[in-house]
């Protein structure tokens, strides 16, 4: 809406005075209402965690914008393909992906493409694997990881607040009950 109103300023440009500021009066009149309507729409939600605004390559290139996640909780699991107990949870990981169809699971990789490829030729899951790279550290240590360890889960409810942080290697049973409260 903003865009087709600064297109006819543009195109009202020639206009005299008087007609500018008619057309300018009716202009804010009538999206006035649809602000209104925006902030209603919104309103008693608050907004994602920052973490959202974030996108990473999966294994094919392709980047993946994390705001595809809103609307359902989250289980988020930075890891390393040279972290044992990364490696370790990574069967309860899937198990529990393959378990909450309607939560998502993400798989971020503070390690290189070229590691994560090599590793998914012996390891497989069923949920994404993003790569985040060493710049994966910095982020964790944002959601709550002021050391900086691996593994490290964080579990996001619907709205992509963060609702759990869990530093070292998952316990199943734990995470499953955090998940279920949450449906």
């Amino acid at each position: 809406m903003p865009g087709a109103i600064i297109n006819a300023l543009m195109f009202t440009s020639g206009l005299d005075e008087m007609k500018r500021r008619e057309f300018l009066r009716y202009a804010a009149a009538t999206t006035a209402g649809t602000v209104l309507s925006l902030r209603s729409a919104y309103a008693g939600a608050s907004a994602p965690d920052p973490f959202y605004a974030n996108g990473f390559p999966d294994l094919e290139g392709r980047q993946v914008d994390l705001t595809a996640f809103l609307g359902k909780p989250l289980v988020l699991n930075f890891w390393a393909t040279w972290c044992a107990p990364c490696v370790k949870e990574m069967p309860d990981l899937d198990a529990l992906h393959k378990k909450h169809g309607h939560v998502g699971f993400v798989g971020l990789a503070v390690d290189t493409a070229v590691n994560v490829e090599k590793f998914t030729k012996k390891v497989r899951v069923s949920y994404p694997l993003l790569i985040g790279g060493h710049g994966g550290i910095k982020l964790m240590r944002a959601l709550g990881n002021k050391q900086g360890g691996l593994p490290f889960t964080v579990v996001f409810d619907k709205h992509g607040k963060v609702a759990r942080q869990l530093l070292g290697q998952i316990k199943p049973a734990e995470l499953d009950k955090i998940i279920v409260g949450m449906s």
